[in-house]
């Protein structure tokens, strides 16, 4: 089975005027994609862009080459906003107050990707229901923004906990948040992959968004529903617990679903915020002198 590990849009190119930060060489990073063992394309588009630290999964749909062009689409238009200099943020609102610029300004560039399907399918007869999901997340220090909508999902593991960090929008999702629904249940409903929102299909869409603090040692993922699908949050747990580096994560992660199932496009971007060395080292050389002045 080949695997795609390539990451999309690495050479990225910064916009007159915009200055990009360098690489965060605390994060370490990985990614891998691939079309399951059932459909021939893959509709999932991905973005690893480290010199601004962004990353995204985005999952199309539409049958066809729609879900493809959808999850470009999404892909390259959130990019390309995050690249301008005198993009603005999302306008404060009442879901907006007390967001950081970084979190609203990704959160607008969302929209914008979503006007752009919209306007695409609009526009061409060949793609009715062209749409895709979107998770996406963005580093600032110690500070992660999270804006996704639809069910592709951002996982944290902290130590041995991992953690859910997005809702799905999805029929079945909000069923069972309003309790109307047992997880047994959801699993056995034909409606557990109907989406109540997605990018591309209204004129505008909601953006969930959400910030959490980025701790030294932790673990992140993005993923398309066909990782879920096939896997557990244990198998999850583990395998992002036990991988020597992110990028051989990714790759178990892909290769374990399509050996489980497979019955969908697979994406999977892993980032580790890696321990910084000179605190380590510190602490290390502060716990010698330590031990040799017990000695004396």
């Amino acid at each position: 089975m080949k695997l795609a590990t390539t990451m999309v849009s690495l050479n990225l190119q910064p916009a007159q005027g915009f200055k990009a930060n360098s690489t965060d060489s605390s994060l370490e990073i990985g990614a891998c994609t691939h079309p399951g063992r059932i459909r021939e394309n893959n509709e999932d588009c991905f973005l690893v862009a480290p010199d601004i630290n962004l990353f995204l999964v985005s999952d199309g749909m539409g049958g066809l080459a729609c879900g493809e062009i959808a999850s470009r689409l999404t892909v390259d238009s959130v990019l390309e906003y995050c690249c301008k200099p005198e993009a603005g943020a999302m306008p404060t609102t009442q879901r907006a107050e007390g967001l950081s610029e970084p979190s609203r300004r990704l959160a607008y560039a969302v929209r914008m990707a979503n006007q752009i399907v919209h306007r695409t399918a609009s526009e061409h007869a060949m793609h009715p229901g062209m749409g895709a999901t979107v998770v996406a997340l963005q580093c600032s220090g110690e500070r992660l923004s999270i804006v996704h909508v639809g069910d592709s999902r951002a996982y944290r593991l902290r130590k041995d906990d991992l953690q859910q960090l997005t809702q799905d929008h999805s029929f079945v999702a909000e069923q069972m948040r309003m309790g109307h629904m047992g997880m047994a249940e959801a699993s056995a409903s034909n409606l557990r992959h109907m989406l109540t929102r997605a990018v591309g299909v209204e004129p505008d869409v909601d953006v969930e968004i959400d910030e959490e603090t980025l701790l030294e040692g932790d673990t992140l993922m993005l993923c398309s529903d066909g990782l879920t699908r096939d896997l557990s949050d244990r198998q999850i747990a583990m395998v992002l617990g036990e991988a020597e580096n992110a990028q051989q994560a990714a790759t178990q992660l892909v290769t374990l679903a399509n050996e489980i199932g497979g019955g969908d496009n697979i994406t999977v971007v892993v980032v580790r915020q890696m321990p910084k060395m000179p605190k380590m080292l510190s602490r290390i050389g502060r716990l010698s002198r330590w031990l040799s002045g017990l000695g004396s």
